[in-house]
């Protein structure tokens, strides 16, 4: 599960990050009055879930609450990446002197959680990964032990933030990690993580993913869901008790079992071909069940064809 930015600001702050002062609007006219209250330039955000707001026009400066209105109405009601835009974050504008990343992943091939953190923040870590690895510095916790405050302090001081930033970085990293524990976060990341010119350290954007099978525990988390958000086919299949992904491909996939689902996909591509999806029906599946899942599967108008396996 997906939360926005906004809330993923909201739910930081309740550990301790600061997060620069900002309110919700639905229309321009909210945008216009937040802006006021703010006072000076502000930031509107898009608030969608999806990357890439910046280069799609869905983040404008506003210099008045005047302008502010206008980036909104120009916002509101934008398709980014296939997602509408019903929401924009009005936030007090930050002159920034350095942006880093820092974030938590669950990851698998270390079997534990990993802190990854990048002195290069405000780009995405995936094309970083690609073009620069070694600007990229992880410190895998041990889960019978923790993360200790080594570990931290080597993140900080990798990324060359000295005395008196690195108490502050250390904080915010503190918290991410305790943020993502608490909350059973399967990806957590500040970025960017600014450091202003008055030497102020806040976490301009914020992003988490959450484990979908420990919701029934995080009720508080499972409000926030935005289910506008969602694929409609991902939106039944949940509510049918599926796990569906939607894939580019063109070979709908219907698989008992994660693993094997996962070889399915492999294979496809492998002889060249695309899934369309990954779709898990579980090894007890009903025929109900797979009579729902072929139906979610069908729904999608780029299916040319069905592997069942």
């Amino acid at each position: 599960m997906k939360i926005h930015e906004y809330q993923a600001k909201r739910l930081l702050s309740g550990f301790g990050v600061k997060v620069p002062e900002g309110g919700v609007a639905e229309t321009p006219e909210e945008a216009e009055r937040i802006a006021t209250r703010l006072g000076g330039e502000v930031v509107v955000k898009a608030q969608v879930h999806a990357g890439g707001r910046g280069k799609a026009g869905g983040v404008k400066l506003a210099a008045s609450p005047a302008d502010a209105a206008e980036a909104a109405r120009a916002i509101l009601g934008m398709d980014i990446k296939g997602r509408t835009v019903r929401k924009v974050l009005v936030e007090r504008a930050v002159d920034i002197a350095r942006e880093i990343y820092v974030g938590v992943i669950f990851d698998r091939a270390a079997k534990s959680h990993t802190l990854i953190a990048s002195a290069e923040g405000g780009v995405e870590i995936e094309e970083l990964a690609k073009t620069s690895p070694e600007k990229i510095l992880r410190e895998t916790v041990d889960p019978h032990i923790g993360l200790q405050p080594f570990q931290i302090r080597n993140l900080v001081w990798g990324m060359g933030i000295e005395a008196p930033l690195d108490r502050q970085v250390y904080r915010f990293v503190d918290a991410l990690y305790k943020a993502f524990l608490a909350r059973d976060a399967s990806l957590a990341e500040i970025n960017p993580l600014v450091v202003t010119s008055s030497g102020d350290v806040l976490a301009c954007d914020a992003k988490f993913n959450f484990d979908d099978n420990a919701l029934f525990r995080q009720k508080e988390i499972a409000a926030l869901r935005d289910r506008g958000e969602e694929d409609p086919a991902e939106r039944e299949a949940v509510d049918k008790g599926l796990n569906f992904i939607k894939l580019d491909g063109d070979i709908g996939c219907m698989v008992n079992g994660a693993g094997l689902a996962m070889a399915t996909m492999d294979m496809i591509k492998h002889y060249g071909g695309e899934p369309a999806n990954f779709l898990d029906i579980g090894g007890g599946a009903k025929s109900r069940q797979v009579r729902d899942a072929l139906a979610i599967i069908l729904s999608d108008p780029d299916v040319k064809a069905v592997f069942i396996n």
